[in-house]
């Protein structure tokens, strides 16, 4: 395993639920699943993804989602709005299932319904899960990574202090190289870094 996966025993520090200000991460449920299939056929919050996905694909989704919380005991989680009891989409850690230069790895990934972009819920909901990472899970090391023109969650890695290095930069491998969506920017945090600003 790499270092990002080096410390982590399976089950062994699950959190069902993480509280912040404003938001709820907790498991799926299953009234979240049309919610979330409508987020997954929203034009504008899919603009960086290869399509939109289908009621039938966003479940499976949720099904993968629910599946890597059962083996490594975190994933996606589900976010909800404390005020109103809603949910908004996702905020947590994902084990990527494809191969390429910086793989295995953590994953922190974010998304949410468009009606909420804007108010800093997916950096407040970011931070609580990188601290969640390194101080629960012992990761050494987070990352992110996402098509160069999607500002808006760069700007949130960003904020999480992740640094990017140009050289890391890369062609998604599940996606044919001349795809307009397959150059991706790499993000990495790793715990030293993280734990020398607190």
């Amino acid at each position: 395993m790499s270092k990002g996966l080096l410390a982590i025993t399976p089950r062994s520090t699950v959190a069902t639920e993480i509280r912040t200000e404003r938001l709820i991460l907790r498991s799926w449920r299953a009234e979240d699943r049309a919610p979330f299939a409508s987020l997954n056929a929203d034009s504008q919050v899919m603009e960086y993804m290869p399509r939109k996905l289908s009621v039938k694909e966003s479940d499976a989704f949720v099904d993968r989602i629910e599946e890597h919380f059962r083996q490594y005991g975190f994933a996606l989680y589900a976010a909800e709005l404390r005020s109103r009891g809603e949910f908004i989409g996702f905020i947590g850690l994902h084990i990527p299932a494809f191969q390429t230069e910086f793989t295995p790895c953590v994953e922190i990934g974010w998304r949410l319904a468009s009606s909420y972009w804007g108010e800093g819920l997916a950096t407040e909901g970011a931070q609580a899960i990188v601290g969640y990472g390194f101080e629960q899970l012992g990761l050494q090391e987070i990352v992110s990574f996402t098509v160069p023109a999607n500002l808006r969650s760069r700007r949130v890695m960003e904020k999480l202090d992740m640094k990017r290095n140009p050289a890391e930069d890369f062609n998604h491998p599940r996606l044919s190289p001349a795809h307009r969506l397959s150059r991706h920017v790499l993000y990495r945090l790793r715990h030293g870094d993280w734990s020398a600003k607190r």
